[in-house]
């Protein structure tokens, strides 16, 4: 009888099931082939845009060689197999290494923008998109933009594996329930099976016949991994650009105006040697992250005017159109007299605050009237955040520890806005906090923020735990969030990165072309390997250790001398503070102890560059070094580790990095080491020295994923979309129930 059921019911059940999914599977398979041909087309407008400004302007200059270089970055993306450029006669003009031979080319005319065609390559099915050009001085090309095809089979392969996966686990649920109508219907079978279980309880106990789990159970676990692994999916092949974070400003944030506020400001006007206004970047991590983002959503910067010409250039409102060769945002300008700068900025800011949050082992020093100053100069900011923000609805993105009364101080102002301030240095254990005298004042302003950034989850997890200690306030850990007198305040982290690609890295010529302008200006010998250190003078970078390490590798290891330089970049930074003074002596006499013990009459083993060195050539070097050596002894995240590898479009080079600096959770390929070791430090730079080509190249491949990846779109495309999230909930009335 039961056997009859089963082959009446049950099998009948499960045919239909499967007939309907390899029904469903073709036309699943239509659907995401358009789906998928859709998306290439996008994305071949999207570059088609992007490259085509700066590649005519190369083609109107004759500038083959460069043009050719650009297109081969361009083109590395897995998709994207190559690009050509056709003339106006159907002359093949320009041509990427990995353009199939198939592909030939057509004239400019009367192609439409777009056209596309599929054929068949040895490597498998690629796309061919045409797209007119003309040039800038009337000159007519025709780029032909050619996809590779073959991911459309492999996602339509995992499709069908999920779908046959759903028609097994559909199958198998029917199975069950059609049992239990069979055990349901002949009740000595239920009294004998079941007894007193309910059936609620079976279905929760049945349990598969590929494992002892319970099949609901197996299921639901099933679908969280499909679900998380479609998520995972989906982040991966998110590609932040400057237009993708337009796109966020203008749709989520609703083009709302957009003010950063910090104390240092991204380009600072100095007086030339002809007495006239010299804009120059400043060395700093900060700036290096937010002015790609302000470039690409426009708004209002903030900053000190510290320049000594910045006041000649400014307007009556004390604004300026940067960047200085091209302006898309406003840089205004905060006056502060050398006295209040040297309370609030040289004495709380950096003789407190960085020595505070920096575990590098310089006592920090707070003074009262540094803290008066600090709160006079906050109130200033915030009186021109004020200002500039007028009536309108804002969003301020405020940047690190000088500015750390702000939120509060804003919202004292009555300003609508959403507000996140960023903490761009590590935040201490909560009995380090505790030896700032004023620990409460600034805790109580900071969480008046909407968002407070961090750089990982670690130093988040120590902000909380400060919170805890010192606030009388309600905090989630779950979804860490504080609320303080009625106010929520997010804490996240968000992982800081650079630009990518970086700008600097147009028009520089090929790195052996580089390698050889860099050893004639620093006179180093042909067959000398070459390490780089690029940093501010600071005494959280390791420069001295990193001077012992070098000492350490001479003496036992003989063999590189006279086969290796290293050459360091010094920014001057906060000369006029006796620590910094003090360490730029001992750095200079331990200089010059390393180099008379082991330098020889053609040969210095350290190089010391001590001066602002501009991006374009910090870039450079970048390219031209075997090895960069960052040994931060305590780093937020450190974006010189970041840039090496941005700057490495050879494939070549190797990153040897701090333990302690943030960027070492997202770049283990690099060589991790304890700064403190020098032993360690220096058979790390030999281990550099000796490291295959082919292991440097997968190193540095992984490593350029991930920081292209997670560029500095993606960290402010995140935090403004949590901005947006925020906007919209506060929007929305709350609803009570009735009474």
């Amino acid at each position: 009888m039961i056997r009859g059921i089963l082959f009446r019911y049950l099998l009948p059940i499960v045919a239909a099931v499967t007939l309907v999914a390899f029904v469903a599977v073709p036309y699943i398979d239509h659907i995401l082939t358009g789906w998928f041909r859709s998306d290439i087309d996008l994305r071949g407008k999207l570059v088609m845009t992007s490259i085509e400004e700066p590649l005519g302007n190369l083609l109107d200059r004759t500038q083959n060689d460069r043009a050719q270089a650009y297109l081969s970055r361009v083109s590395g993306n897995e998709r994207l197999l190559g690009i050509v450029v056709c003339g106006n006669l159907g002359e093949r003009i320009l041509q990427t290494p990995l353009v199939p031979s198939i592909v030939e080319c057509d004239t400019p005319e009367h192609i439409g923008e777009g056209n596309a065609t599929v054929t068949q390559a040895s490597s498998g099915p690629i796309e061919i998109s045409r797209f007119p050009l003309t040039t800038g001085s009337g000159r007519h090309f025709l780029v032909l933009l050619v996809h590779d095809l073959s991911f459309i089979d492999r996602r339509q392969s995992t499709a069908q594996n999920f779908m046959l996966a759903a028609v097994v686990i559909a199958a198998s649920i029917l199975a069950i329930l059609g049992g239990l109508g069979v055990r349901l219907l002949l009740n000595r079978w239920i009294r004998l099976l079941l007894g007193d279980i309910s059936s609620r309880r079976f279905l929760d106990d049945a349990e598969s016949s590929r494992s002892s789990m319970p099949v609901l159970r197996r299921v639901r676990q099933v679908l969280r991994e499909l679900e998380a692994n479609q998520r995972l999916e989906i982040d991966f092949r998110e590609n932040w650009t400057p237009q993708a974070l337009q796109h966020v400003v203008r749709e989520q944030l609703e083009s709302c105006q957009m003010l950063v506020v910090s104390n240092r400001e991204p380009y600072i006007h100095n007086l030339g040697s002809d007495r006239s206004p010299v804009a120059q970047v400043p060395a700093s991590g900060m700036v290096t992250a937010i002015e790609p983002i302000m470039r690409a959503c426009s708004g209002t910067w903030i900053a000190h005017g510290s320049g000594a010409a910045d006041r000649m250039v400014v307007d009556r409102r004390d604004h300026v159109g940067v960047p200085p060769d091209d302006p898309s945002y406003t840089l205004r300008r905060v006056w502060i007299s050398s006295e209040e700068e040297e309370g609030y900025y040289y004495g709380f800011s950096n003789e407190g605050l960085w020595a505070l949050c920096h575990l590098a082992y310089v006592r920090p020093a707070f003074r009262e009237s540094d803290w008066q100053s600090y709160v006079r100069v906050n109130a200033r900011f915030a009186d021109v955040v004020a200002s500039e923000a007028g009536s309108k609805e804002a969003v301020i993105l405020i940047q690190d520890f000088h500015l750390a009364l702000l939120p509060k101080l804003i919202r004292a102002r009555r300003v609508k806005a959403t507000i996140a301030l960023f903490w761009h240095i590590p935040w201490p254990n909560a009995e380090t906090f505790g030896v700032c005298p004023w620990k409460s004042e600034i805790l109580d302003h900071l969480l008046s923020a909407d968002i407070l950034g961090f750089h990982t989850l670690y130093h988040c997890q120590n902000f909380l735990a400060t919170v805890d200690r010192f606030v009388e306030c309600q905090i989630d850990h779950e979804r860490m969030t504080v609320t303080n007198q009625g106010h929520v305040c997010r804490v996240t982290a968000y992982p800081i990165s650079i630009e990518w690609p970086p700008r600097w890295l147009a028009g520089t010529p090929p790195v052996p072309t580089i390698r050889e302008l860099i050893r004639s200006r620093f006179n180093i010998a042909e067959g000398v390997r070459l390490g780089l250190g690029v940093e501010r003078w600071d005494f959280t970078k390791g420069i001295l250790e990193r001077f012992l390490a070098l000492e350490a590798l001479f003496d036992k290891y003989p063999q590189w001398r006279s086969r290796l330089t290293f050459l360091q970049i010094a920014a001057p930074s906060r000369s006029k503070l006796p620590a910094y003074q003090a360490l730029q002596q001992q750095t200079m006499s331990e200089l010059q102890r390393i180099n008379d013990r082991f330098a020889t009459d053609t040969w210095k083993p350290i190089i010391l560059v001590a001066e602002h060195t501009e991006p374009a050539q910090v870039f450079e070097l970048y390219r031209a070094a075997d090895f960069c050596l960052v040994n931060s002894l305590h780093d937020g995240m450190n974006l010189v580790a970041k840039e090496f590898v941005s700057a490495r479009d050879d494939e070549d080079g190797v990153l040897i990095l701090s333990t302690f600096a943030g960027a070492s959770r997202e770049l283990p390929e690099a060589l991790l080491v304890n700064p403190y070791d020098v032993s360690e430090t220096a058979a790390a730079i030999v281990a550099a020295l000796a490291m295959t080509r082919d292991e440097r190249r997968k190193r540095m491949q992984l490593m350029r994923r991930t920081v292209s990846e997670n560029n500095v779109y993606r960290w402010a495309g995140r935090m403004l979309m949590d901005v947006a999230r925020i906007r919209q909930r506060q929007s929305l009335s709350k609803w009570t129930p009735p009474s």
